[in-house]
């Protein structure tokens, strides 16, 4: 039997709705889900111990947290578009080996341009990998109900390896140097591949036409110039530098729209923007993404720094976000049919928000009971919120455009998780930058201090514990002041988005009736 046909009869066996394909298909599928997860939780954990190693300065601690999500946010269109053009399956297959491959590249990585650069092509072997996962199961899934709980695994995954990555993460740097967090996803890699070669059907657009360079190289610029315009204007101010490259990125992405018109094969079908429950879904995603992403970035640092935990107690301190996640991930589908669209992401929205604005109230020896009911809250909400949009965003396509569509729900994700750590981020920054340091320390050693509280606990190494202790408690107090006043703003970022979901998704359902 030819290839084409076995793949053909496995997609067949997968839509029976007496077989089991679908499903097996789709444990392959959280296993990529599983590798970036996994990837974008450890880092936060490991910060701390990087900083000490590589010795990165602020700005360079911020751009090693978000240079990944900036280039998957830039590449994801493209990718997604790819993939409908050349086959999800192949297209998943070949961005997890490399995804692997570069895994061990950030491992072995000696200063902190090393570890940026590394950082930045995980992000191009990522970007093949989410849209892949979630145009696969549109395809697979005919059912919607089944669809929605297949998507609704998928998200559990996604909160499953944040909650695995913190937990795993920790346990190897109790053991191990930080590099060893990267390596986990090798093992998640070969079984994904060997099993993903069997399991997996092929699909793609039979009619995408060719895939055009112009548009993505235009996407790229535009969303990377763009974000990291806001990223600086946050941290430094607007200067000329800072208003050229947001000009730049804005142009490019001006003529990225123009040009989807004109193109009768376009990377991104804009036209799907027209439907407002689409719009809305899309926005959902990234100001939840958004609101989440700066806050949980910094917390690992809160938890080690400023409270004193080990790296897994740190790790197992978060576990509430990714288990709220999980459990209302599973049955946002159901819920969002029983009580509709609107109600069930705007419930989500505003629990994030409220979670986020309690945590205003943080200090240096808040007890965990606070922090970990405000995690298990903004898990509960994400997982309503991010699992219904996406099934939303996914019933609004034909199944052939289901990898250009995957691709805008993860760049909403991955768009918002940029934003997040770098105007959040920046908030905490600026105001830890404000804290005054006892006279004794000077020139170089205060500058190290200011640029980043694991930066001040190292200078803290070298002087004498009269002078170390003031300087240590007044950065973690500036530290603390800025992650409450990040909150503050991600809390209201939230609630106002819960307003507009409100009218942005009326009238919105979730499809019932099995596709043919």
């Amino acid at each position: 039997m030819s290839s084409t046909k076995q793949s053909s009869l496995i997609e067949e066996m997968g839509v029976q709705s007496g077989g089991r394909g679908r499903w097996l298909a789709l444990s392959v599928l959280v296993l990529a889900v599983l590798l970036v997860a996994v990837d974008a939780t450890v880092l936060g954990l490991a910060t701390p111990s990087l900083s000490e190693d590589l010795k990165p300065s602020g700005t360079q601690l911020l751009w090693i947290g978000d240079i990944y999500s900036f280039v998957i946010a830039g590449l994801l269109v493209s990718m997604g578009s790819l993939g409908d053009r050349i086959g999800r399956k192949k297209l998943l297959l070949v961005g997890a080996t490399a995804f692997g491959a570069l895994s061990v590249l950030n491992a072995c990585a000696t200063s902190p341009e090393m570890m940026i650069v590394a950082r930045a092509l995980l992000g191009v072997a990522g970007a093949t990998l989410m849209p892949s996962t979630l145009a696969l199961i549109r395809n697979i899934f005919h059912d919607p109900k089944e669809r929605s709980l297949a998507i609704g695994i998928w998200g559990a995954t996604a909160s499953a390896g944040a909650a695995v990555g913190p937990v795993v993460g920790g346990a190897l740097l109790q053991h191990f140097y930080w590099g060893s967090v990267f390596l986990i996803n090798l093992p998640v890699m070969i079984v994904l591949v060997i099993v993903g070669i069997k399991l997996l059907p092929e699909s793609k657009n039979p009619v995408a036409g060719p895939w055009d360079l112009v548009s993505v190289g235009l996407s790229l610029v535009g969303v990377i110039g763009v974000v990291y315009a806001v990223k600086e204007a946050a941290t430094h101010g607007l200067t000329w530098e800072v208003a050229a490259t947001a000009v730049l990125g804005a142009a490019a992405l001006y003529a990225f729209v123009r040009r989807q018109f004109t193109l009768p094969s376009p990377l991104l079908d804009m036209r799907l923007f027209r439907h407002r429950g689409f719009s809305g879904a899309v926005l959902a995603d990234l100001l939840t993404v958004f609101g989440l992403s700066g806050l949980v970035f910094f917390l690992s640092q809160f938890l080690q720094l400023v409270q004193g935990r080990d790296p897994l107690e740190a790790g197992l301190a978060e576990l509430p976000a990714a288990i709220g996640a999980v459990v209302t991930g599973l049955v946002a589908g159901r819920y969002a049919r029983r009580y509709s669209v609107r109600v069930v992401v705007t419930g989500g929205l505003a629990a994030i928000g409220l979670a986020l604005g309690a945590l205003t109230v943080l200090h240096k020896e808040s007890g965990y009971p606070l922090l970990g009911a405000a995690l298990l809250v903004v898990g509960l909400g994400a997982g309503f919120s991010f699992t219904v949009t996406a099934d939303v965003i996914l019933s609004s396509v034909p199944k052939e455009q289901a990898g250009s569509a995957s691709a805008v729900s993860e760049t909403a994700y991955e768009l918002g998780a940029a934003l997040g750590i770098a105007l959040l981020g920046s908030i905490v920054t600026g105001v830890y930058q404000g804290f005054t340091a006892p006279e004794a320390v000077a020139g170089p050693a205060a500058e190290a201090a200011h640029e980043s509280l694991g930066g001040a606990v190292e200078v803290a190494k070298g002087l004498d514990p009269a002078t170390a202790g003031p300087m240590v408690e007044a950065a973690q107090v500036a530290f603390v002041d800025g992650l409450r006043y990040a909150s503050g703003v991600g809390a209201a970022v939230l609630l106002a988005t819960a307003i507009a979901a409100w009218f942005l998704l009326k009238g919105q359902e979730l499809q019932e009736g099995v596709e043919h």
